[in-house]
């Protein structure tokens, strides 16, 4: 008895600190960083303040948590996690995975767009630290459609003149730019369009003799 309960008194802290990073994240993402409550972040998480700064000495270290622990997390697997998860080219990887966020995009993730977008916009221009933790996050996603058009060129997929790293650059951009446009729209059909395109532009990057057959497997598929 006496091991469970110092285990249970271990995990509590872990637990609490959870606890307030999920619902600084959901007032964050509801409001941003600078419209963010911390007593209304209290009440979420159902903790006491003092337990708060026993965890994050301020309200800008919390934030930088919420990115490195939740923000980071969540978008690389939403892209890079479910990309790691098709088979077949990785051309055709890559397309899947635009075709799967198109089709599960929803009015919450319109309404409010996306979390790393978001601050991106808000605080990049204010804050070095945020400005280079959401970077890294959009480093990591850029290199990850890198990699994988890398290995396309290697296998015969991706046209040898492709550059990559631009491509890829290109793609996150994409992305993002056509969440906030369909936020600030409220539009969910221009989204699944936006990214619909996007398929269809990769289709070009093949070798000329796998175009066709390749768009033609896409549209039916």
């Amino acid at each position: 008895m006496g091991m469970k309960a110092t285990k249970r008194r271990a995990r509590k802290p872990d637990a609490t600190r959870q606890k307030l990073l999920e619902a600084a994240f959901e007032e964050m993402y509801r409001r941003g960083f600078q419209a963010a409550s911390l007593d209304t972040i209290l009440s979420k998480a159902g903790v006491t303040k003092g337990a708060l700064y026993h965890h994050f000495p301020d309200k800008l270290s919390l934030g930088y948590a919420v990115m490195d622990e939740m923000v980071k997390g969540s978008l690389l697997e939403r892209w890079l996690g479910l990309l790691e998860d098709q088979t077949g080219d990785p051309l055709r990887a890559i397309q899947r995975v635009l075709q799967i966020r198109a089709a599960n995009a929803d009015a919450h993730e319109i309404e409010f767009g996306c979390p790393a977008n978001n601050l991106a916009q808000e605080m990049s221009p204010l804050d070095d630290g945020f400005r280079r933790r959401i970077n890294g996050i959009f480093e990591a996603w850029r290199e990850g459609f890198a990699r994988a058009l890398q290995r396309g060129q290697a296998e015969g997929t991706v046209r040898r003149d492709v550059e990559p790293r631009r491509v890829a650059s290109f793609l996150v951009a994409a992305v993002e730019g056509s969440a906030g446009v369909a936020k600030s729209a409220k539009s969910l059909p221009m989204m699944r369009s936006n990214l619909e395109i996007l398929v269809e532009y990769l289709d070009n990057l093949r070798p000329p003799q796998r175009q066709g057959r390749r768009a033609k497997a896409r549209h039916t598929t």
